[in-house]
């Protein structure tokens, strides 16, 4: 049996040091010995709190086509973000987990059901807290004047931020797109390719041609900027 393994650690510090990642391979040794090999290994280096996951799309494309299991190393935290659970489960992988071993996809529908509850709940507790303190008269966030000039800063930051994410994402997309396109497909046949092999956009949704178009730009525009 072939894995493809997909281990994740929360800070760059982590990445580099290989804190957690030496545990992490322990566990997923562990499981693969005396049922197969480990033919690809993808790391990520984010918060958990991040839905953009380029590692794991990355992951789950390269699973589908050498028709390898997905191992993920570690499963905490995950009933805390949907958009991991909806990526496994949309990709059509067969999925497992070191630490967790009977998580099937059946245990992951319940863990995403749950997460979704505890989202919605959380957002409306949020929602009640605020608009109480609102009704006593307490100016809120951007609201004050006085805050205006962080505003416009967080907005600048916000925007570097998504841009960053942006090209890092082109990035980890290209070489797929080029390789399809390599074999005369269109931006339409290359968005369906995608989006069969489970790879999603940069803010999680679906291809099509015009967002194939524009990563093929930014990574143009990139170039250009090199020269």
């Amino acid at each position: 049996m072939k894995f493809v393994t997909y281990l994740r650690v929360s800070t760059e510090r982590q990445g580099q040091s290989g804190l957690g990642l030496e545990a992490q391979r322990a566990a997923v040794a562990a499981h693969v010995l005396g049922r197969g090999e480990v033919v690809a290994e993808f790391v990520e280096v984010e918060s958990g709190k991040r839905s953009d996951r380029p590692e794991l799309a990355r992951a789950l494309a390269e699973a589908k086509r050498a028709g390898a299991v997905l191992l993920i190393a570690k499963l905490d935290r995950l009933a805390r973000n949907v958009a991991f659970i909806a990526n496994l489960l949309e990709s059509g992988v067969e999925v497992t987990a070191a630490d967790m071993p009977e998580a099937n996809r059946f245990v992951l529908h319940i863990m995403a059901a749950v997460a979704e509850q505890e989202g919605r709940a959380i957002s409306e507790r949020t929602k009640a807290a605020l608009a109480a303190a609102k009704a006593r008269g307490v100016k809120l966030g951007w609201s004050i004047p006085e805050r205006a000039s962080e505003q416009r800063q967080a907005a600048r930051k916000g925007a570097a931020v998504n841009k960053a994410r942006a090209l890092a994402h082109a990035e980890n997309v290209l070489p797929m797109v080029e390789q399809i396109r390599a074999g005369g497909a269109s931006l339409r046949q290359i968005a369906a390719e995608l989006n069969a092999r489970g790879i999603k956009t940069a803010r999680g949704g679906k291809w099509h041609a015009t967002t194939v178009r524009n990563i093929l730009t930014v990574e143009n525009g990139a170039e250009a900027r090199a020269a």
